[in-house]
């Protein structure tokens, strides 16, 4: 029987190449530890990440069901669930596991606020924005980009979809203003420049679209989407968000 200085070094080796992304070596000795030490929780939780990371989701998803069966109370390996039964469209096994995890956060103790938690979430929501997106479904995208939003409120890509979002339901204005905002918070961001160039460029404001893609390119002079915009404006006659 292994002593638990052992067990809590092997622990530590596992997560040590979990983190240097050997992930195989990592795999390995997390099942030496199950081979003694099968009521870990943790265990499966790097394990299940491991799978997910290596495409195996059949088995990421019995060991995150693991996971819980050993802590029900384990908020992310609900929300990895979650997104898991998404992805491979098993959309009620993805609400059921979204809505145990947001359960468990909203009567969490203390009402402490999990930054780890809320991106995760937000991830989620943005997935789900993008899928109704895919489908012109623009009023539903917009709750679930601004729900994500709410939750993860320093991710640019989300407020860039809101905009072309708004703009796609022909609300052109608004969406200059979320961008034209988010330029002034983010001056440098060239994500940001690059959408509001385009914006620009959609409504004939030629000189303020190439505006935009020449800071871009003095800034990355490798940028090819800055470049063929730039190039585009000079031929082209209408370019969409």
């Amino acid at each position: 029987m292994r002593l638990k200085s052992e067990v809590k070094h092997l622990k530590e080796k596992a997560k040590k190449f979990y983190y240097e992304a050997q992930y195989t070596k990592s795999l390995n000795v997390l099942n030496e530890v199950l081979t003694f030490e099968r009521n870990d929780d943790e265990i499966y939780f790097y394990k299940a990440n491991i799978h997910h990371i290596q495409g195996k989701i059949g088995s990421a998803i019995d060991c995150f069901k693991s996971v819980l069966k050993l802590n029900p109370d384990h908020t992310d390996a609900m929300i990895s669930l979650s997104v898991l039964y998404n992805d491979i469209g098993k959309y009620e096994e993805a609400q059921k596991y979204f809505n145990q995890a947001n359960s468990k956060v909203k009567n969490g103790s203390n009402g402490v606020v999990d930054n780890h938690i809320n991106k995760k979430f937000a991830g989620l929501h943005f997935e789900i924005a993008e899928m109704y997106f895919a489908y012109g479904r623009f009023d539903e995208a917009l709750r679930e980009y601004s729900k994500a939003s709410t939750l993860s409120p320093n991710n640019l890509e989300i407020r860039i979809k809101t905009a072309k979002t708004l703009d796609k339901k022909g609300f052109k204005s608004k969406a200059q203003d979320e961008l034209v905002k988010l330029k002034s918070e983010y001056p440098t961001s060239l994500p940001v420049r690059l959408a509001l160039g385009i914006h620009y460029y959609s409504k004939g404001k030629i000189l303020e679209a190439q505006s935009e893609w020449n800071f871009i390119l003095n800034k990355d002079p490798g940028n090819k989407e800055a470049r063929m915009y730039l190039t585009l404006s000079k031929s082209a006659t209408e370019v969409s968000l």
